[in-house]
């Protein structure tokens, strides 16, 4: 059976090797295009099994080409974006693509929203995302809103501090401001001076470490900065 042949249009060229290199060791047929252009130079002599599509590139933007490519046919469209605005996954959505994807990203996400397309485009059955993660010895269920440990024993948070962990769980390692949480959290009923956040983790922290000695740690605070999840995230089936 031949490869699935795959179209990266991304403009950084760094960013497309990375992912041209990642889907050919995995055994996909890659081909690149920095711009709109070059897409459909490529496009005209065959039509890819699934586009990887940057959003924000040179000349004709992303959405542009989604909406042209959805025009032209079927083809399964993944799109790739630094802009985390839920108003341009909303559009990108509407217009056409398949699925959305927020750099930077795990490789491995990256990996499993290709396979979940293609399955889908190809008629399989798609298996559902994984919404069950593990980090420090606990085990968070976004599904269900629960936190246990690995043991089975559950942690009681309230719904405030299950939403501030699933943000920190969903961006491992990375600093996320008082601001950021607060709109992730709170949306549009976030005050700008609020402190709740403050509150909201430092109730978290006593909870996962009475649950389990030593989690606690794992929230971590930046001066000036904001919140992160100091530990490794990594799903569970």
């Amino acid at each position: 059976m031949s490869a699935q042949t795959i179209l990266v249009v991304e403009d950084d060229r760094e960013i497309r090797q990375l992912i041209a290199d990642r889907l050919g060791r995995e055994g996909y047929r890659v081909l690149t295009a920095e711009d709109g252009r070059a897409m459909a130079r490529l496009v005209a002599r065959e039509v890819p099994d699934l586009v990887l599509l940057d959003l924000m590139l040179p000349g004709e933007d992303g959405l542009s080409i989604c909406r042209r490519l959805r025009a032209q046919g079927n083809v399964p469209i993944l799109m790739v974006t630094a802009k985390a605005d839920p108003v341009d996954r909303v559009v990108g959505l509407e217009i056409g693509a398949d699925d959305y994807l927020v750099k930077p990203f795990d490789p491995r996400e990256l990996l499993a929203r290709v396979r979940a397309l293609l399955r889908r485009a190809s008629g399989l059955p798609t298996e559902p995302p994984r919404r069950r993660f593990a980090f420090a010895g606990l085990v968070v269920d976004l599904d269900q809103r629960q936190v246990a440990t690995a043991a089975g024993e559950r942690v009681p948070l309230t719904s405030a501090e299950f939403d501030l962990l699933a943000c920190l769980v969903a961006h491992p390692r990375r600093v996320l401001s008082r601001d950021q949480l607060l709109d992730w959290t709170r949306g549009r009923m976030a005050d700008p001076f609020d402190r709740t956040i403050d509150v909201t983790v430092s109730r978290l922290r006593r909870k996962l470490d009475l649950a389990l000695p030593g989690t606690a740690d794992a929230v971590t605070t930046v001066r000036n900065g904001g919140y992160l999840l100091s530990a490794d995230v990594e799903p569970v089936r």
